[in-house]
This record gives C-alpha cells, sequence and structure tokens, in this order.
C-alpha cells in the first residue's frame, strides 16, 4: 500500500486508530463496491485523507449515516468493525482510482520489475485505462469533474521529457499540486462549506508536492542503481533544497488548515493530527532513511517545526472481547497465517480474543525500533488536545510552549 502518510501505532491513541482504520477501510469497500475487488488494489493511505476531510466539515446530523458496521474482513482478523460510508469515501475511491493509475503508468515507463516485459506493460496499461474511466465515472455522480486529475497526469510526462539539470523542481510537481489541490478543493463543496475551498485547495497543492518530493527522495538510491528517472537527480537539485521545500509545505499546509472551518474541534481533530503532524513526520522519515521519526529515542531530537507533541490520551478501554473456541480460533489463524497477517500485519489480532498482537516481521517491516509508546516526554505539549474538555483543542490561547503552527 503507498501513500505518504503513514502514522506508527504507537503515536495513535485507540480512539484516533479506530477513527483511522474506519476511514482506510471504507476507502477500500468504497472502490470494491463501485469497481468491484481488483480495484480494491488502489487503496492507499493518502487517499482516505479525502474521506477525513469530507466528514471533518459536515455537521454531525449529516455524518450519522457515514458509518456502518462491516463484516468480518481477513485483514481485521475476521471480526466486524466501523467503517466510513457515503459520498467521502466514494470520492477518496474516485481520486485514488485516477491517482493509482497514474503511479501505474509511471512504473511502467520507468519498467519497473516485472513491467519491463511488454505483454505485462500492456495490461498495466489497459488497467490504467480503466482505472481512469471507471473514477472519472464516480466522480460525475458526486459533481466532480476528474478531467483535471486526467490532465494533470497526461501532462506529466510531456514536463518530464523537457526536464533538463537546472530546471526548478517545483516545475516538475506543478501537475500533482494541480490534481490534489482539486481533490482537496471539492470536500469542501461536498460538505457544504464552500468558503472552505480556497484554504483546502492551498493545503492539497502543498500536500502534491510533498507527496510528489517524499517520493521522489525515497526511490533516489533505487531510481540510481536501476537507471530510472528520477526528479531529484534529473534536476540536479541538492537534497538540502528538497528538504527546505518540503519543511515550507509541511509549514504551508498547517497555515492553511488555520482558514479551514471544521465542523467542530473534535470531528478536526484527525484531519488536523494527519496534516498538521504526520506530515511533518513524514519528512523526517524520508530524510532520515525509513526510520520512524517520532523523536523518542533519539537524544535532543526536535522536528522541523519544535518538538514532535504529544498523542492524545487513549480511549476508554473497552468492553472484554467475546473469546472464540479451539477449533474456530484454529481455523481464523490458519486463514490469517495464509494470507500472510500473522507475519506481515502489525498489529495483528489474536483469533481467540482479539487482542493486538505484533506481526512476526514487524521490525523489519516496519522498522520502528525505538518508536517508543511516547511516555514521558514532559517536554513536548499536547499539541490536539491542550485547549478544550472536548479533547479536539487545536492549540487555540494554548500557552503550554507548543509550537506546531496550528
Amino acid at each position: 500500500m503507498f501513500g505518504i502518510i503513514r502514522p506508527c501505532r504507537h503515536r495513535l491513541s485507540e480512539g484516533m486508530r479506530t477513527e483511522w482504520m474506519a476511514h482506510l477501510c471504507g476507502l477500500c469497500l468504497a472502490l470494491k463496491g463501485d469497481h468491484g475487488q481488483f480495484a480494491r488494489i488502489a487503496t492507499n493511505y493518502d487517499g482516505l485523507v479525502i474521506s477525513v476531510l469530507v466528514e471533518a466539515q459536515s455537521s454531525r446530523e449529516e455524518a450519522g449515516d457515514w458509518r456502518r458496521t462491516a463484516g468480518p474482513c481477513p485483514l481485521r482478523g475476521m471480526r466486524s468493525a466501523p467503517v466510513a460510508q457515503g459520498e467521502g469515501a466514494r470520492l477518496a475511491a474516485s481520486v485514488s482510482l485516477v491517482l493509482a493509475s497514474a503511479k501505474m503508468r509511471d512504473h511502467v515507463a520507468d519498467g519497473d520489475g516485472v513491467l519491463a516485459r511488454r505483454p505485462v506493460a500492456a495490461v498495466a496499461r489497459r488497467v490504467a485505462a480503466t482505472w481512469d474511466r471507471a473514477g472519472a465515472r464516480t466522480g460525475s455522480e458526486l459533481g466532480f469533474d476528474t478531467a483535471v486529475l486526467v490532465d494533470a497526469v497526461e501532462r506529466q510526462a510531456g514536463i518530464e521529457a523537457l526536464v533538463r539539470t537546472g530546471t526548478p523542481l517545483l516545475e516538475v510537481t506543478e501537475p500533482t499540486e494541480t490534481a490534489t489541490a482539486a481533490a482537496f478543493g471539492y470536500t469542501a463543496v461536498l460538505a457544504g462549506k464552500p468558503g472552505n475551498r480556497p484554504p483546502l485547495e492551498e493545503a492539497g497543492r502543498l500536500f502534491g508536492r510533498l507527496a510528489h518530493l517524499l517520493d521522489a527522495v525515497e526511490d533516489l538510491a533505487e531510481d540510481a542503481r536501476t537507471g530510472a528517472w528520477n526528479p531529484v537527480a534529473a534536476t540536479g537539485t541538492d537534497l538540502a533544497e528538497v528538504r527546505r521545500l518540503c519543511d515550507d509545505a509541511v509549514h504551508g499546509v498547517r497555515l492553511a488548515l488555520r482558514e479551514v472551518e471544521f465542523a467542530s474541534k473534535a470531528q478536526g481533530r484527525l484531519a488536523h493530527l494527519l496534516l498538521a503532524h504526520e506530515l511533518e513526520r513524514s519528512v523526517e522519515r524520508a530524510f532520515a532513511g525509513g526510520s520512524c521519526a517520532t523523536g523518542h529515542g533519539q537524544a535532543g531530537h526536535q522536528g522541523a517545526f519544535g518538538a514532535p507533541p504529544h498523542m492524545p490520551p487513549p480511549a476508554p478501554p473497552e468492553p472484554p472481547r467475546r473469546r472464540r473456541g479451539l477449533i474456530a480460533g484454529c481455523l481464523v489463524w490458519t486463514g490469517m497465517f495464509c494470507t500472510g497477517q500473522v507475519c506481515c500485519k502489525d498489529p495483528y489480532q489474536d483469533p481467540w480474543n482479539g487482542q493486538p498482537r505484533e506481526g512476526w516481521c514487524a521490525k523489519c517491516c516496519d522498522n520502528c525500533d525505538g518508536c517508543g509508546s511516547c511516555d514521558g516526554c514532559d517536554n513536548c505539549c499536547n499539541c490536539c488536545q491542550c485547549c478544550g474538555e472536548d479533547g479536539g483543542g487545536c492549540c487555540d490561547g494554548c500557552d503550554c510552549g507548543c509550537d506546531c503552527g496550528c
């Protein structure tokens, strides 16, 4: 699964993790419901931000119908769970399909892996074209014209062909910025908050810039080894300048979020968490070589805009889960083992009691060594909960020294 916003489980409270998973599963099921099982491989971490933004701007009366209980799924240990539904999830699915088709075309152009074989590449191009049409169909049902996304995808190859050493890096990222700006901005239309559209378009533009730049930074070594095209190498941009552009984009997203009117502080908390804080950690992770950049376990570490904040305190403990019997648990465990969850999903749910368990390959897959539980950090403020009884404070009137800029 691709995307730059990949929150480490050690930083998410139980409540925030449940909300985040609800949007992720909602995106996956929206792809399945509108476009079939195969489309679910377009599920990505960044696409769910669209669903989060729509829900964060909608009144509770409107958002009340945006949850449903989904049936058992192998990726949830064959347990049901609340998932997002409605226009937000469908818009996220439409955008994800179109942008996934662009990513597939990019891999075909680079000849990555099996896509270097002409028959496989031809099939991939057909799938990408199908996804373009499917995304456009869903978008039109929601009133969103995906033509701006498709146009950006088509312009990207032409821009890259003209790049030479010394070409400004932001000329290369412009199509991605335009596409994500349109997607972010339309969430305000769906939520009935047209006044939010300009700041969300600005946040989306900078988010697209970050997505493009961080993807290039993470792929730089591999692209150099394989000879694939990379915008950082092609323009000859120094990594220090790339980092400056990324830090400026993170700060710009935070400034844009100040102008967005969410339905309530509590409803906007997940959007604030992902866009105001996890984006910075994504930058830290990319430039640190993939480690979990929480700042814990690293002496004196500070993020680009101050120490990383505390996460909200955990939600109240859930009631005891119903235990499965021996035979039923063994059957579920067998299914989880055969689908790779026991070794690669972190955490996976124990098939007998439903408790979270660490995947066998968690340390090598997630690279979260030293992430810690965020306990004992006395020098950074709880940026998302330091104000207000409802736990939704975004540092309005906060005098605890938090420098999140939000």
